[in-house]
């Protein structure tokens, strides 16, 4: 499927890309296990957006999460569930927050906004606190309208925030063109504001760190403008956080890496137009191992 995109891709930029990202395109241990590589517990999934979980899971499992769990803040579990995938572990939100063996949280994909979704990120925000917890969609939405959920928020150890231009302007007041006339302001002031990983969406997505350094991203292109692809950028950043992995590098190389999977399916047969968020992880995937694979010949 990606023959075409391969021949295509410039192996020198991604060289040097990955070696910005040691810790992502390293290989595996050959004595590792499914414990080894961590376990992302994913909450979200309101009534009629379930797909926003299903999205973040899938991408979390094609990135090399050890175990997923997805969490669906609904009464019961909705019918079907991702009967293509298997390897996914189901739960109820409620259930899934008392879990104690997760090594880092995805919130917010498809949530929703009512007083149930509060809720959940409530207990999102105050349990397990020395846990990586990246935050998306509605949750941002919840701390923008709920200053005492922000407060929670700001007491994390690690926090990662996932916001488009949109969802950046409600939780710095002010309007969405003011957010894209001055990018990377924003970006500072909501890392500063959160002592937080900031990943402001867009073309050439902006991340900074909690220290005020920014990092712009050069991989992607317009197909990303598609429904569902924030949700898989949240499970990518998840899962690379479950695995362990340094959170600069975790935050940053998942960026690149989505970018760089749309490229790629951009160069093979999919193309632009119409490309579907749930191809993305597939995509990311292959690249990942390519680079990996790649790297190893080149040190040997």
């Amino acid at each position: 499927m990606f023959s075409a995109a391969y021949q295509t891709l410039d192996f020198d930029t991604q060289f040097q890309t990955a070696l910005r990202f040691p810790q992502v395109f390293s290989p595996r241990d050959e004595n590792s296990h499914k414990g080894t590589h961590g376990t992302l517990g994913i909450i979200g999934g309101a009534t009629g957006m379930s797909g926003a979980v299903v999205l973040a899971a899938t991408a979390a499992v094609y990135t090399g999460c050890g175990k997923v769990w997805a969490g669906f803040n609904q009464p019961a579990l909705p019918l079907p569930v991702i009967p293509e995938r298997p390897e996914i572990m189901l739960a109820t939100a409620p259930i899934l927050q008392q879990r104690d063996d997760v090594s880092a949280w995805v919130i917010g994909c498809g949530l929703g906004l009512d007083a149930n979704a509060l809720t959940t990120l409530h207990t999102g925000l105050t349990a397990h606190t020395e846990t990586p917890l990246l935050l998306d969609a509605d949750a941002l939405t919840l701390l923008a309208r709920h200053p005492e959920s922000a407060e929670k928020a700001k007491q994390r150890r690690a926090l990662v925030l996932t916001p488009h231009p949109a969802e950046a302007a409600r939780m710095l007041g002010i309007s969405t063109a003011e957010v894209q006339a001055d990018r990377p302001a924003a970006a500072h002031r909501i890392s500063s504001n959160f002592n937080a990983y900031t990943v402001l969406k867009g073309r050439q997505t902006l991340v900074c760190n909690p220290y005020g350094n920014l990092y712009t991203n050069h991989s992607g292109n317009a197909g990303l403008a598609t429904a569902g692809s924030g949700d898989v950028l949240s499970g990518i950043i998840g899962s690379l956080l479950a695995q362990g992995i340094d959170t600069e590098q975790a935050v940053c190389g998942g960026v690149w890496l989505h970018g760089a999977a749309a490229d790629v399916l951009r160069d093979s047969e999919i193309g632009e137009i119409g490309m579907l968020s749930g191809e993305i992880a597939p995509a990311a995937r292959w690249l990942r191992n390519r680079i990996i694979a790649a790297l190893r010949i080149t040190a040997s």
